[in-house]
């Protein structure tokens, strides 16, 4: 196969990007019609476009030369029902819809973004920063330098990013591929790829504005259409595109039979599938090493691992292994504070309510506390900010709704660092912060509430949502704005006092940046309450600095929250000291998360 350049000028391109098998043609002879066989490498797989393919048993055999950990996907072969037929056992015609946006000369013009912008890819570190993205919306990275190189030397390939207006930070990513550039192709189309969004973003719009921008780019060109696939089940993106324009058409996707894209040519065992994300990582790690996994309570999350003789039974990240004694422990945070302040780790000032005015008396002691149930989890009944008498008696109603006893501290400066603890080693440290929303000038905050709630909920499988209620109403009103007020475009709303996950909260990765104090005091806190796989929860002014107060331990911290760091590698290693860890492979959608 020869490599030449896509630009309609004959020249000889060596950078292997784009490979076309010419059949004896002649560079010259591409100018004046389609190339022939024309596959794009994108990094994490090769896109390869068959209508190019005269031959479908040479297209065959170029999808049967996948590499080991990629995908590889053809579109547009002419008779995608006979390329399957010659290699059955290999090829599967994708579940995935193809949605087109015809250009027009009265295209509506797009809205500008609010809080951030979209631009092309400027460096290596924009590239990395994509494959970022790409890790939290479990798609497949891409080599940096593949990524990078496309950039310079291929104008066929576009990429975009979204950054933040304030912080210049990554939202979001899109990349397209101009086929009037690549190949002369006579339909003069376009094409939409990899679209994906942060999900702990709370910018609101960065997918539609990311697939607005392409289109802008490819219709300036004076392209006739864009193209996308996605998947069948994926209501929300289809609902996306649909609103910016997207007609369906019949065009088919093609695929070699992987481990990645398994899932859609097989059926997993149902209850495998039925699992939440915290027992699914679990899962998924096991079996590419080896392990059997046996699901006994998919609801639960209860799993019976065996390799090699030995056999553990797991509920999510809790193991056999953690004791009823160190299970006790961290299920009562006043049984849990004493422990870890015997063993020199500091505390906030804190006392047992008395549901009395030595309650109150309390209060104007510190000033500022923070209420709890001794027992219980996902923040339930815990209110931050209490610094009124009649707040305090609110609080402490709620918090007793959940356990009849109630713990009362002093509110600590900083922000809520969970640091993951595995086999006495720190294997994952994150910021955690409770959720908030963007004005764009035109909702309510109710509604910007909601539409945020939805996608945590989407990004997260359920496991993430913001509840409408009184503290939540309390903490808009405390700001000065109510449900049914509209939040000034751009304007940043903390809508929760708490970082729960469970309660709309997102989670900011620091593992490589966190003070090595607050790690030692992490495993120095789990060896205290003798547990050994444990979320250790610090507030913090400052991760880099060493400076923090404890406030509790979670027996069964959540494992899939801190992707990409190997905590699923981690507790599988402990689970089973020496069973093989094979590289992960990510599954991809081509559309929003």
């Amino acid at each position: 196969m020869t490599t030449i350049d896509p630009d309609q000028t004959g020249a000889i391109d060596q950078t292997e990007a784009i490979t076309l098998g010419l059949h004896d043609a002649s560079p010259q002879h591409l100018v004046d019609k389609m190339a022939d066989d024309v596959v794009v490498e994108m990094g994490w797989g090769r896109l390869i476009f068959g209508q190019t393919f005269a031959d479908p048993a040479t297209l065959a055999e170029v999808l049967r030369q996948e590499s080991l950990g990629r995908r590889d996907i053809c579109m547009y072969a002419r008779e995608p029902h006979v390329l399957v037929s010659m290699a059955p056992a290999e090829l599967f015609i994708d579940p995935s819809h193809t949605y087109r946006l015809r250009f027009t000369d009265d295209d509506p013009k797009a809205s500008e973004p609010t809080g951030f912008s979209v631009r092309a890819l400027q460096s290596a570190d924009d590239a990395d920063e994509m494959n970022r993205v790409y890790v939290r919306c479990g798609m497949v990275p891409a080599p940096v330098e593949r990524l990078w190189q496309n950039h310079l030397e291929q104008d066929a390939v576009d990429y975009l990013v979204a950054v933040r207006d304030d912080d210049g930070s990554v939202l979001g990513t899109v990349t397209g591929v101009d086929h009037k550039r690549l190949f002369s192709d006579p339909e003069n189309g376009s094409s939409l790829w990899t679209l994906a969004v942060d999900p702990t973003t709370s910018l609101p719009g960065v997918g539609a504005a990311l697939t607005r921008a392409l289109a802008a780019i490819y219709r300036d060109r004076g392209r006739a259409y864009m193209d996308l696939s996605v998947s069948h089940d994926n209501s929300a993106a289809i609902s996306l595109y649909e609103k910016l324009g997207f007609e369906r058409v019949p065009v088919m996707a093609v695929k070699r039979k992987n481990a990645i894209n398994e899932p859609l040519f097989t059926h997993p065992p149902e209850t495998v599938e039925d699992l939440n994300p915290y027992a699914r990582i679990i899962a998924d790690e096991a079996m590419r090493r080896g392990i059997w996994v046996e699901v006994l309570d998919a609801e639960a999350g209860e799993m019976r691992l065996s390799h090699g003789g030995r056999t553990v039974i797991t509920r999510e990240s809790l193991s056999e292994f953690t004791s009823a004694v160190a299970m006790a422990r961290c299920d009562d945070k006043r049984l849990t504070r004493r422990l870890v302040a015997e063993a020199g780790i500091a505390v906030p000032k804190g006392r047992l309510a008395t549901f009395d005015e030595q309650d109150h008396a309390f209060l104007e002691e510190v000033g500022d506390v923070v209420v709890k149930p001794t027992r219980g989890e996902q923040g339930k009944g815990i209110t931050v900010g209490v610094n009124s008498a009649a707040e305090l008696d609110a609080a402490l109603a709620r918090a007793r709704e959940e356990h009849p006893h109630v713990l009362i501290e002093q509110r600590a400066p900083g922000d809520d660092l969970r640091l993951v603890v595995i086999d006495g080693k720190v294997v994952a440290a994150a910021l955690r912060k409770p959720a908030e929303v963007v004005g764009t000038g035109h909702h309510t905050i109710r509604e910007l509430i909601e539409a945020q709630s939805r996608r945590r909920a989407a990004a997260t499988g359920g496991e993430s949502r913001i509840p409408i209620d009184a503290v939540t109403e309390s903490t808009v009103a405390e700001a000065g704005w109510s449900f049914d007020d509209v939040l000034p475009e751009g304007q940043r709303l903390r809508v929760r006092r708490t970082a729960n996950l469970h309660q709309g909260g997102t989670i900011h990765d620091v593992t490589a940046k966190v003070n090595p104090h607050l790690c030692e005091v992490a495993v120095k806190s789990a060896e205290a309450i003798g547990i050994p796989v444990t979320g250790i929860d610090l507030l913090v002014p400052d991760v880099t600095d060493q400076e923090y107060v404890f406030i509790e331990a979670n027996e069964r911290p959540g494992l899939a929250n801190h992707e990409p760091q190997p905590t699923a590698k981690a507790f599988v290693d402990f689970l089973f000291p020496g069973s093989p860890a094979l590289p992960q492979a990510w599954t991809p959608e081509e559309a929003p998360v």
